[in-house]
């Protein structure tokens, strides 16, 4: 059957939007599981949506109902935004990507996912990991006496979906460098560059404030990161990335047939 003209210039929602099985890597896998079960998240939101309007309407507001709209909301929208990261199927606008080569557009993307969107993603799941700690030592809630108050709780999952997050970019990372290349380790690192550079500063830089801590008992917490040994985090991260470069090279030497990581 011939393809007919799109005038309208409207994309076929067929091919986009679902990542085949048999192209999945295992974090495709968790993506797409968790999605399918946060998936369900919508019809108790649709709920939960209505019986406060109607509540609302006879003059029982309940707070906690206001207080779940959000959640719900929240978890969902985080969750959609790892599984469009799998699927591909988050919207471009952009006027030379559709006229790219496949193998251009394959390069368009992993310096998309491995030097834009992985470091976003680290950046704000460390973030908001200390975001989520704070909230939970001070155990927060709701604004209003009725309102849920294990906000933390909320403020923490957050962390959890930007590690699918990561997870998600991480994985359609690879899948694109297997349509160009061999998907070996130290090439994966290479395409995320900037993403396991920031890695290797924060797992110096917590290593460091560990130290401190337990060879400083009495020193203010807050005061940690002024002592001098944090100025060298950058070049500690460098060191580390460096390290695990070589690894990963020689590695692949030993272990031709690569598999997914």
């Amino acid at each position: 059957m011939t393809n007919q003209p799109n005038p309208a210039g409207v994309e076929d929602p067929s091919s986009t939007g679902h990542l085949a099985k048999e192209d999945q890597l295992w974090g495709d896998r968790v993506v797409v599981f968790v999605a399918h079960c946060t998936s369900w998240l919508f019809p108790i939101l649709v709920l939960a949506i209505v019986a406060q309007v109607i509540l609302r309407g006879i003059g029982h507001n309940q707070a906690w109902l206001d207080d779940l709209h959000w959640w719900l909301y929240g978890a969902a929208l985080m969750t959609g935004f790892a599984y469009a990261i799998t699927n591909d199927s988050h919207v471009r606008v952009d006027i030379f990507y559709d006229n790219f080569s496949p193998r251009k557009q394959t390069l368009t993307n992993i310096i998309g996912l491995g030097w834009l969107l992985l470091p976003f993603i680290m950046i704000m799941t460390d973030i908001m990991f200390h975001y989520a700690a704070s909230s939970v030592s001070a155990r927060e809630g709701s604004d209003s006496p009725n309102g849920l108050h294990g906000l933390y709780l909320l403020k923490t999952l957050l962390v959890a979906l930007f590690f699918l997050a990561m997870i998600a970019a991480w994985a359609a990372l690879q899948r694109n460098l297997r349509r160009i290349s061999n998907p070996d380790f130290y090439k994966l690192i290479l395409c995320a560059l900037p993403a396991v550079w920031f890695f290797g500063e924060r797992v110096a830089h917590y290593c460091f404030w560990w130290y401190v801590r337990l060879s400083q008992p009495d020193l203010n917490p807050r005061r940690i990161v002024r002592e001098d040994i944090f100025d060298y985090t950058n070049w500690t991260g460098l060191a580390l990335l460096i390290a695990l470069l070589i690894v990963a090279f020689l590695w692949s030497r030993l272990k031709p047939n690569s598999k997914e990581i």
